[in-house]
């Protein structure tokens, strides 16, 4: 940068010096010229040839005309050449000094100009795990430079939340593996000490429900790392048809709750291209939670459309607006289940906003004013197939 910035500007100067010299050659040789013609003026007017008069000023003498004539015109082409002999030492001497400064201000102005961006390289090569809280925090003019590091500080914080919530993830996912291990071991080294048929029945049942509790969690986890893998094949699936079967087997949970669910449909079926499990898994985590996260004599209405898409809305307890959005964050939870069993282990939500990323759809809730949420989940819809209408058949 440094030997293109100074070297345009030799050039640029170099040109013009030139430019200047040829410009001032020419007006002093005319200068010059005219200058004998001004001292021949003097020349007495008896000296004069008849067709030179006084009355004709200025008068330039001939060759051997007049005395000391020769001598004049050897002056004036001396002095010309004297004249830019000197002009051209002057513009060499003026290309040297500028070079020689142009060099040392454009080192001094580039390495002043990119003292940010040895500020950035500095930081990158600083960052790691363990210093991601470190940023550039870049003062001074809104330029390109302020906002690369600008940009850049805003990389590192979306990159420490990530790695924050990958922190967050293994600690809790640990513990929910543990807790289960934990009381299945208790059950058996305190349970199974002095066994008798009634204890080791209740034994039994606790063995069960914690084998199934982590059962829930390992299939919950695995949904969620291949719906953040993506999918390896698409089918069109009909989403209408998902939503009254996972609507009908929910019925029962949710009449163990004392809650009412329905279902809306639009007059034509809603198709999407994606894997069938995972859909329909995504439906499920949702009608769970409207139906858990619920009070007794709530409902949940569950729509489809394929203008808005699956529309998942239910009663219960007050959301704060501010907290709807880590409830996507797995392992969160909001509040205790008030109808379900309390197995749930907060991956629900976190399940389906994967799922919808992997159908390249988005999810999006709302806190309802009077309790509970609002999901949307908007995916790709195929385009409806045309139907095709039977021709008569051909009269024998």
């Amino acid at each position: 940068m440094t030997l293109l910035y100074s070297g345009v500007f030799t050039v640029i100067t170099g040109g013009v010096l030139v430019a200047a010299q040829q410009v001032e050659q020419v007006v002093v040789g005319r200068r010059v010229q005219d200058f004998p013609k001004r001292v021949a003026s003097t020349v007495p007017c008896h000296a004069r040839p008849a067709h030179a008069p006084c009355s004709v000023v200025p008068y330039e003498a001939p060759r051997g005309g007049v005395p000391g004539a020769d001598e004049l015109n050897d002056g004036r082409t001396e002095l010309q050449h004297s004249l830019v002999s000197s002009q051209r030492l002057i513009t060499l001497i003026t290309i040297a000094v500028i070079t020689v400064l142009a060099f040392a201000v454009c080192w001094w102005l580039t390495g002043r100009l990119l003292r940010p961006l040895h500020r950035v390289t500095a930081t990158a090569r600083r960052l790691s795990l363990s210093t991601l809280h470190e940023r550039i925090a870049l003062t001074g003019p809104q330029d390109e430079l302020k906002e690369l590091a600008d940009t850049f500080d805003a990389m590192l914080d979306r990159l420490e939340q990530a790695v924050a919530s990958q922190r967050r993830f293994v600690a809790n996912a640990s513990h929910e593996l543990r807790t289960p291990l934990a009381v299945q071991r208790t059950a058996i080294e305190v349970g199974l000490a002095d066994p008798s048929p009634a204890k080791v029945a209740r034994i039994r049942a606790e063995l069960l429900r914690n084998t199934q509790r982590s059962e829930r969690l390992i299939e919950g986890l695995l949904v969620l790392a291949q719906g953040e893998r993506g999918l390896d094949a698409r089918a069109p699936v009909d989403l209408t048809v998902v939503v009254e079967q996972v609507v009908k087997d929910h019925r029962p949970l949710a009449e163990r709750g004392a809650v009412t669910v329905e279902a809306g449909f639009a007059a034509r079926p809603v198709t999407v291209p994606g894997d069938e499990v995972l859909l329909t898994r995504l439906v499920a985590n949702l009608v769970q939670n409207a139906i858990r996260h619920n009070h007794p004599g709530g409902h949940v209405l569950v729509e489809v459309s394929p203008g808005t898409g699956l529309v998942v809305r239910n009663t219960g307890p007050r959301v704060p607006p501010d907290q709807v959005g880590a409830l996507f964050e797995p392992f969160r939870r909001l509040h205790p289940d008030r109808t379900g069993s309390g197995d749930g282990a907060g991956l629900g939500l976190s399940i389906v906003a994967a799922v919808a990323r992997a159908h390249d759809g988005t999810v999006r809730a709302t806190a309802n004013p009077d309790g509970g949420l609002t999901v949307t989940v908007a995916l790709p819809a195929l385009p409806p197939v045309p139907a095709v209408e039977s021709l008569p058949e051909a009269s024998r």
